[in-house]
């Protein structure tokens, strides 16, 4: 009986150093990583909304481009929440009501999609809705992760945000093969129907989730004061002008649901093998951030931003061998020039963005962090909706139709030449010498989505879907303790 009692405590001891981090598996913890974990399996129905809005609503692509950058608004004003949350409690709870609400609003939409959504405009409210529920648990389990992260100590920092990046990346992982080929044997409907269930988890486990009820009320001269500072930080010159360009770089036309359009209906790739992509895809979204943060997380921001994205809009013009056919000439296959094509755009992609990541943590000052961290995520997905918007003017602009792609070459050269407008204010970026020096917190992540807009997927093969606009892949990289040389 002690061999066996001993057993158990060497072996609760190995799982929680090894698959916990160190942390303690309390019911609480378990609960936040369910619901981190939730994020990233609805992608499941990722390439069930691209195909519905195709083919049940009949959607052109720049119609579809044009419906996916309404519908990702939520994410614009994700501060907008954590104000919400803190200074509105529900019978004198700040955190667990609003998870449970979010829980059964993510379940509605998913219904709605489910069962009646019939036109375009109601597939455009669902999804937004879809997109609501998720921007919003998001934010909640933030503050809890980061009001958990503060009692870390220096040696164990970072442990608890890179738990919860793995469980979204575990639950994304999970689905990216199954979003398509589910969609071998089930219907659409039925497919959002299945995923409807998952937000119901995070109503569940939100009941776990321990928090005191308020006896005072909310202090609203704090909010105030944040405000403040806020204000004072974002009108500096050193944190304005980088995350002017970040917005730049960012906003540049897509040509992904014109690309989606042309891999089914020119292409004749099925939903299964659709799938299998995002599941290469998803794996190498994981090496390209393995890659950075092995390789290349201390050259300098101008350094890397100017190579990646002169690099990425090279690799991305080899999509002309695809729209052209000039692959089959070469004796290349479609499928396996589209695999191979994805797998090197999203470790280029990965690598491209991951700076974005760790210059948002170090711009932001002490008292402030997590929430001017999550206000220049928002200016991001501003730039990421004014993409869709852009790109879907640009196709209708070159005729581009669910049938016509004779000027998709043109769409393709114009999106990836335009990447490199930004590049002659590059300037904009903090030199190595002009980075803030270290404080406490410099250069940690927040754990907050900092991924809205899909670029785990290449150009021309990422789907489009709301809820993976976040990407749950690079959620919370290591947190970067070492000044940028």
């Amino acid at each position: 009986m002690i061999v066996s009692t001993t057993t158990l405590e060497k072996l609760k001891e190995s799982v929680t150093e090894k698959v916990f981090f160190g942390n303690e598996p309390t019911t609480e913890l378990i609960a936040i990583l369910l619901v981190y974990f939730v994020q990233g399996i609805l992608g499941l129905a990722r390439l069930a909304v691209s195909f519905f809005l195709k083919d049940d609503l009949g959607l052109s692509p720049a119609e579809v481009s044009a419906l996916v950058g309404i519908a990702a608004l939520p994410w614009m004003v994700k501060p907008l929440f954590g104000f919400i949350s803190d200074g509105l409690p529900i019978f004198g709870y700040r955190r667990r009501p609003y998870l449970i609400l979010s829980g059964f609003l993510g379940a509605l939409s998913w219904l709605a999609l489910a069962t009646i959504v019939t036109k375009p405009w109601m597939a455009t409210a669902a999804i937004a809705l879809s997109s609501l529920s998720v921007a919003f648990s998001d934010v909640i389990v933030d503050s809890l992760v980061v009001e958990r992260a503060r009692t870390e100590s220096q040696s164990d920092a970072g442990s608890l945000q890179a738990l919860c990046w793995g469980a979204s990346a575990v639950g994304g992982i999970i689905t990216a093969y199954f979003s398509g080929s589910l969609l071998e044997h089930f219907s659409t409907r039925t497919v959002f129907a299945i995923t409807g269930s998952f937000p119901l988890i995070v109503s569940i486990v939100a009941w776990l989730i321990a928090e005191d009820p308020l006896t005072e009320k909310p202090d609203w001269s704090v909010v105030g004061k944040q405000l403040g500072q806020l204000k004072e930080a974002v009108s500096q010159k050193t944190i304005w002008l980088p995350t002017a360009f970040l917005f730049l770089w960012q906003a540049m036309p897509t040509s992904e649901s014109a690309f989606f359009f042309f891999t089914t209906n020119e292409l004749g790739f099925e939903p299964e093998f659709l799938g299998r992509v995002r599941l290469v895809t998803s794996l190498a979204s994981l090496g390209g951030t393995w890659l950075f943060q092995r390789f290349l997380r201390s050259v300098p921001f101008r350094v890397i931003f100017g190579w990646s994205t002169v690099i990425s809009t090279l690799l991305g013009l080899t999509t002309l061998l695809l729209v052209t056919h000039a692959n089959r000439s070469l004796g290349i296959d479609d499928r396996w020039f589209s695999l191979g094509d994805s797998l090197i755009l999203t470790v280029m992609g990965q690598i491209a963005f991951m700076p974005v990541l760790v210059l948002a943590a170090r711009l932001c000052p002490p008292g402030v962090e997590a929430t001017l961290f999550a206000l220049l995520m928002s200016v991001v997905n501003l730039a990421g909706l004014l993409s869709y918007e852009s790109g879907a003017l640009l196709t209708k602009w070159l005729g581009v139709t669910e049938t016509n792609f004779g000027n998709l070459a043109w769409l393709v050269i114009i999106t990836n030449i335009s990447s490199l407008l930004p590049l002659p204010l590059i300037n904009w970026l903090p030199a190595a010498s002009e980075m803030p020096a270290d404080h406490e917190g410099a250069g940690t992540i927040h754990p907050v989505p900092a991924l809205e807009p899909d670029t785990s997927a290449s150009k021309h093969l990422g789907q489009p879907f709301l809820p993976d606009l976040m990407n749950e892949l690079i959620h919370q990289p290591e947190p970067i303790k070492e000044s940028v040389e």
